[in-house]
């Protein structure tokens, strides 16, 4: 299973990946599940913008293309354009989708260049859900 810091750097890795030409905020995703298994993802942008894919739904995408089941246990988000670099509002929605009661944990580096934790359920208390 990989650390928290082993998450980050493999974030950190693939957000020099990114297709950032619009906005140059390259960023890097890499999601855990608790099969032990990885992914990464980078952000890829379109001239319209709405149509730009963040990392950390890139990674779930391709975990789900490569037919994982699981479910997610961490996100490391890395960008080094930003400290602390939170998944905005859609990818908070789309991690709660497969969150299945774990609380995911989200691994984003500190002011210090270390690892910090935020659970998902603190930052994203009023998701969207059938079940409410």
């Amino acid at each position: 299973m990989k650390s928290n810091e082993e998450l980050l750097e493999l974030a950190k890795e693939v957000s020099l990946r990114a297709y950032c030409n619009y906005s140059k905020f390259p960023v890097g995703a890499c999601v855990l599940y608790s099969n032990g298994n990885y992914y990464q993802g980078c952000n890829v942008e379109n001239s319209s913008y709405g149509l730009s894919l963040c990392a950390e739904r890139n990674a779930i995408s391709t975990a789900i293309a490569a037919g994982e089941k699981d479910n997610i246990l961490k996100i490391a988000i890395y960008s080094p354009k930003s400290k602390k670099c939170f998944p905005c509002g859609a990818c908070r929605q789309w991690l709660q989708e497969f969150e299945y009661g774990q609380n995911i944990e989200i691994i984003l580096e500190d002011d210090d260049y270390k690892c910090c934790i935020y659970r998902l359920n603190d930052i994203f208390p009023y998701s969207f859900g059938f079940n409410m």
